[in-house]
């Protein structure tokens, strides 16, 4: 059974940067596509950020677009989001999920089978 293991959240001031990890263990062989969400207090979850198994090709939600930067390293396998100019509105609880399929211009909760525990990040001064 794959498991998904977030980390690198925490407190940043606005404009910080945070580096977020997300570690596969337990077939991951089948693991294609990867993603980020993220959950604010009383608000849905939303797609940041998603990455398929050979890393060239990425999508990025409107929001997030310019900022954040997804990679992955398939030897190990982990999942990373490198979070730059980072907004009081980007604080939220990020989660990692994967997927055995391909998606590529969309970040769907549906798509998703795995998910992590999700890792807490807060932006604020």
């Amino acid at each position: 059974q794959l498991q998904l293991v977030e980390s690198g959240g925490g407190l940043v001031q606005p404009g910080g940067s945070l580096r977020l990890s997300c570690a596969a263990s337990g077939g991951t062989l089948e693991v294609d596509t990867i993603a980020w969400f993220r959950q604010a207090p009383g608000k849905k979850r939303e797609g940041v950020s998603c990455i398929t198994r050979s890393g060239t090709t990425t999508y990025n939600a409107d929001s997030v677009k310019g900022r954040f930067t997804i990679s992955r390293d398939n030897a190990r396998p982990a999942v990373y989001l490198q979070m730059n100019s980072l907004k009081p509105e980007d604080t939220a609880i990020y989660y990692c999920a994967a997927s055995t399929n391909t998606y590529a211009g969309s970040i769907w909760e549906y798509q998703y089978k795995y998910w992590g525990q999700g890792t807490q990040v807060t932006v604020s001064s």
